[in-house]
């Protein structure tokens, strides 16, 4: 692909599109951005388009000079009032966009998915690779399967090669201790954990979570409801961004799926002692109802295959998550 071709990335103004971004027009690549709301960049080699994905018009603007398209923007949520939304932005407007890049002709697409694509938390086996059933739990894991049979469906009916992308969880390592993060809020830190619960209508869990809680703000070390504590893949930003450029420029890319993450989970009873211990709060221990969180992930295929190499471990994340504590507490 030359410099010249521009490159259109959905979710432009997002954790990981806005870097992909960034990183693109410093590699001296021609890029437009589709979102919802402004990504805040000035470039001489940028362009913008805001709407929703599933609006024809600001997609056919969107596409209209791409070359290739990373589409890597989504509406996340696990709300039981949020079904609509889900799949209008996620299943209908992949449909819309993809159509439109069928009909200017666009010569890559990588799409974003995720792991929820998979029965995560109740595996067939573990670790879970590319060809573990397809057996997804929540509606947001639904809507992103829809996505990939879309994808798969306009490679083979329009000359599109295309890279499926199954995300790990993703956050920049500066949120892991943050109570105010949208994801590392409620997964470590008690008040945002019972307010998140209380959204999910998880009466028992919250009822357990609130016999802890002694009005201070304390972490959580979540275990399931047999004692088992929770363990999960986090990846760094700068990793998945990595990952997606590769496949962006990899020939060996087309037609395929992998799984990008971390190479290793994230093991709960490990890691809340350290956190508690950089943060100088009281780690709270709780049982919750049902299986948990508990999942690996083998990310083997884009390793050998794209010689992918994540480097932010989450030792790594946590010291840069440790100095944005401090900062906010000076």
């Amino acid at each position: 692909m030359t410099a010249a071709a521009r490159i259109l990335v959905t979710g432009s103004a997002g954790r990981v599109g806005s870097k992909v971004v960034r990183r693109l027009l410093d590699a001296g690549r021609a890029v437009a951005g589709f979102d919802l709301r402004p990504a805040g960049i000035e470039h001489p080699a940028y362009r913008e388009v805001l709407g929703r994905f599933d609006d024809r018009t600001a997609a056919m603007d969107a596409v209209s000079d791409a070359d290739a398209i990373l589409h890597l923007g989504a509406f996340m949520s696990w709300l039981p009032t949020d079904g609509d939304r889900l799949f209008r932005a996620n299943v209908e407007g992949t449909r819309v966009l993809l159509e439109e890049a069928a009909r200017v002709k666009s010569r890559r697409l990588v799409f974003a998915s995720s792991g929820e694509v998979y029965p995560e938390n109740v595996p067939d086996y573990l670790p879970l690779d590319e060809d573990h059933p397809l057996k997804p739990r929540s509606p947001y894991g639904l809507t992103k399967l829809l996505g990939e049979e879309l994808v798969r469906f306009f490679e083979r009916t329009s000359d599109m090669p295309a890279t499926i992308l199954r995300f790990s969880h993703t956050q920049d390592a500066a949120e892991l201790l943050d109570p105010e993060s949208v994801f590392s809020g409620p997964r470590f830190f008690l008040h945002p954990k019972i307010r998140q619960q209380e959204g999910f209508g998880n009466t028992a869990a919250v009822a357990l979570l609130k016999q802890a809680d002694d009005g201070r703000e304390a972490l959580v070390l979540s275990r399931n409801e047999s004692g088992r504590p929770f363990q999960m893949h986090i990846t760094d930003t700068r990793d998945m961004v990595d990952g997606i450029l590769l496949a962006l420029d990899h020939q060996a890319a087309a037609g395929r799926t992998y799984n990008l993450g971390a190479a290793e989970p994230v093991d709960f009873a490990a890691a809340l002692p350290g956190m508690a211990e950089l943060t100088g709060l009281p780690l709270k221990t709780i049982d919750l109802p049902g299986n948990g969180v508990f999942y690996r992930t083998s990310n083997a295929r884009i390793r050998t295959e794209l010689g992918y190499e994540p480097r932010w471990t989450f030792d790594r994340m946590i010291e840069e998550a440790a100095q944005a504590w401090a900062k906010r507490r000076s």
